[in-house]
């Protein structure tokens, strides 16, 4: 295994001594392993905060392409996760909050439409560092993307945050009322927080 398979693998698993310990000896902190991938990019889809801030301590770069097909970046992959040290160590280094990676997503909605109902403590951090709350992705803001990805409390969620409550995504959420009574019960509050937010523009 070359050093920087090493790298890799111990900044997956968390080992801060080893990763120390082969900067130390020469391994390049953005060179990528066998598999393609960065210590960097491992560590954050792994939750090692302390890693991440010990990578982009030695000079990782926060805004290098990652994933399979490099098409993400390390804030991306953050994003979809709910480790909020990793995303306040890549954010203290300077990642960008904008639309990036190959696939232009936008780190707010990621973190809005990422898990079971989206992750709000996440969204936070992204607004507290200047994130606009209305960024659109692929033509959608985070609200329109929560609605129509079913994550009602995270739409609730980002209007009590000030998120617009746009003509779409009134339309969108009575839509999926209709598809079930079931979803008519889910999608009730967010249809009435809707209006009400209308109301108040």
């Amino acid at each position: 295994m070359d050093i920087t398979d090493q790298l890799t693998r111990a900044a997956e698993n968390g080992d801060a001594a080893a990763v120390a310990s082969l900067l130390s000896a020469g391994a390049e902190v953005d060179a990528r392993n066998s598999a393609r991938r960065t210590a960097l990019e491992l560590a954050v889809s792994a939750g090692q905060a302390e890693i991440v801030r010990l990578l982009l301590a030695a000079g990782a770069d926060p805004c290098r392409p990652a994933g399979d097909y490099e098409e993400l970046t390390p804030l991306l992959l953050a994003a979809m996760l709910p480790h909020a040290e990793v995303v306040k160590a890549l954010l203290a280094a300077g990642a960008s909050l904008g639309a990036q990676g190959l696939v232009e997503y936008v780190p707010l909605a990621v973190a809005a439409t990422s898990g079971k109902q989206g992750y709000p403590h996440i969204v936070v951090l992204f607004l507290e560092h200047g994130a606009d709350i209305n960024a659109v992705m692929r033509g959608r803001t985070a609200l329109e993307l929560a609605i129509g990805g079913g994550k009602v409390q995270m739409a609730r969620w980002l209007l009590r945050r000030g998120a617009k409550p746009t003509e779409y995504a009134l339309s969108l959420a009575c839509h999926r009322a209709r598809q079930s009574p079931e979803a008519a019960g889910r999608y009730a509050a967010v249809i009435n927080a809707l209006h009400a937010a209308r109301l108040v523009e």
